[in-house]
C-alpha cells in the first residue's frame, strides 16, 4: 500500500521558495548589464548589418532593398581583390614571423638572472602603447631622409629606401612594424615555458639530447596549445589590421597598403555606402570563420594536450 501510494504521488517541481527566487533574481540582476551590453552592442548591431548588406543605405536617406546588388558589386570589384590581396600578404607572412620572434624573446627571458624582470617589462611595454604614438614613431624611423632605418643601412653603404613610398617596400615595412607589438605573446609564451615540467627535461638531458634536441622534441611539444592559441588570435587580430594603414599611408602608394579593414572603413564613412560596407563586414567575418576553422580541424594533428584523451 505504501509502494502504491508512493508511485501516484504527484511528480511536479518543488516549488520555488522565496529565498531561492531571491538568489535566482539576483544572479540575473548582475549578469543583466553583460546580458544588455551584448543585446544591444553586438546581437542587435550584426543583425541590423545583415539586413543593411541587401539594401542601399548612405545614413541620409532610408534604405532602400536592393536584394544581392551588393555581393554581385562586390565580385567585380577589382579594389576587393586588392585588398585582400593585400590582407592575405600581411597576415601570412607577418603572423608567423610575429610567433617566431615573440617565441625567441620568451627563449630569451625565460633565463633565471638577476633583474630578467625588468627586461621583460621592457619588452612588454610596447604593447601597451597607443597605436597613433607607435605609428608617428615608426612614420619617423621609415623617413627616407633622417630615418633610423636608412640610417642603419648607409652605415653598411646600402641604397635609400622609401619605405611607406615605395609599393615594393611598404608592406615589408608594416610587417616590421607589427614586430613593436610582439610582447602580448612573448608573455602568453613565456606562461607556456614555465609550465613545461622541468622532470622532462632532466630526463632528456640524462637521456643524452642536447639543448636543441630538447627545445624541438621536449619544449615544442609541450607548448603546442600556446602556439595555437597565438596563432589563431593572430590571424584574426592581423585580418583586421587598420589603425598603421589608416594613419601612416592612407592605403597608398597605389593600393598597395589598401587592406580589407580600410576598403571597408573607406565605403562606410567616407562614400557613406552602408549597404556595400556590411557586405564587405559578413564577408570579413566569414573569411575569418573559414580560416578559424581550419586552423581547429589542422590543429588536432599537432596540438598536445597534457591528458587529453582521443
Amino acid at each position: 500500500m505504501a509502494v502504491a501510494e508512493t508511485v501516484q504521488a504527484p511528480r511536479g517541481r518543488r516549488p520555488l521558495s522565496s529565498a531561492r527566487l531571491k538568489r535566482y533574481l539576483a544572479g540575473y540582476l548582475f549578469i543583466s548589464p553583460g546580458i544588455l551590453g551584448f543585446v544591444i552592442f553586438t546581437a542587435y548591431p550584426m543583425l541590423f548589418s545583415a539586413v543593411v548588406s541587401f539594401t542601399k543605405y548612405n545614413l541620409l536617406s532610408p534604405p532602400s532593398f536592393i536584394g544581392a546588388a551588393n555581393y554581385d558589386r562586390m565580385i567585380n570589384d577589382k579594389l576587393f581583390y586588392t585588398a585582400l590581396y593585400n590582407t592575405a600578404y600581411y597576415t601570412f607572412i607577418g603572423v608567423p614571423l610575429q610567433i617566431a620572434l615573440a617565441l625567441l624573446l620568451a627563449l630569451a627571458l625565460n633565463q633565471k638572472l638577476r633583474g630578467i624582470n625588468i627586461f621583460r617589462t621592457l619588452f612588454y611595454l610596447p604593447t601597451v602603447t597607443p597605436a597613433v604614438a607607435s605609428v608617428i614613431l615608426f612614420m619617423y624611423m621609415y623617413n627616407p631622409d633622417y630615418g633610423f632605418f636608412n640610417y642603419v643601412i648607409n652605415l653598411f653603404n646600402g641604397p635609400r629606401i622609401d619605405w611607406l613610398g615605395d609599393p615594393s617596400w611598404v608592406k615589408p615595412a608594416f610587417i616590421i612594424m607589427s614586430f613593436w607589438g610582439v610582447g602580448g605573446q612573448m608573455v602568453i609564451f613565456l606562461a607556456g615555458l614555465q609550465s613545461v615540467p622541468l622532470t622532462l627535461q632532466e630526463a632528456a638531458s640524462i637521456d643524452g639530447a642536447g639543448v636543441i634536441r630538447r627545445f624541438w622534441h621536449v619544449t615544442v611539444p609541450m607548448i603546442t596549445p600556446v602556439i595555437f592559441f597565438n596563432l589563431v588570435l593572430g590571424i584574426i587580430g592581423s585580418f583586421q589590421v587598420f589603425t598603421v594603414a589608416f594613419i601612416a599611408t592612407g592605403g597608398g602608394p597605389i593600393n598597395s597598403t589598401l587592406f580589407y579593414v580600410l576598403w571597408l572603413y573607406q565605403h562606410a564613412f567616407e562614400f557613406l555606402r552602408m549597404g556595400y560596407a556590411s557586405t564587405l563586414g559578413w564577408v570579413l567575418l566569414a573569411i575569418v570563420m573559414f580560416f578559424t576553422a581550419i586552423n581547429f580541424l589542422v590543429g588536432r594533428s599537432w596540438v598536445y594536450y597534457e591528458g587529453a584523451t582521443n
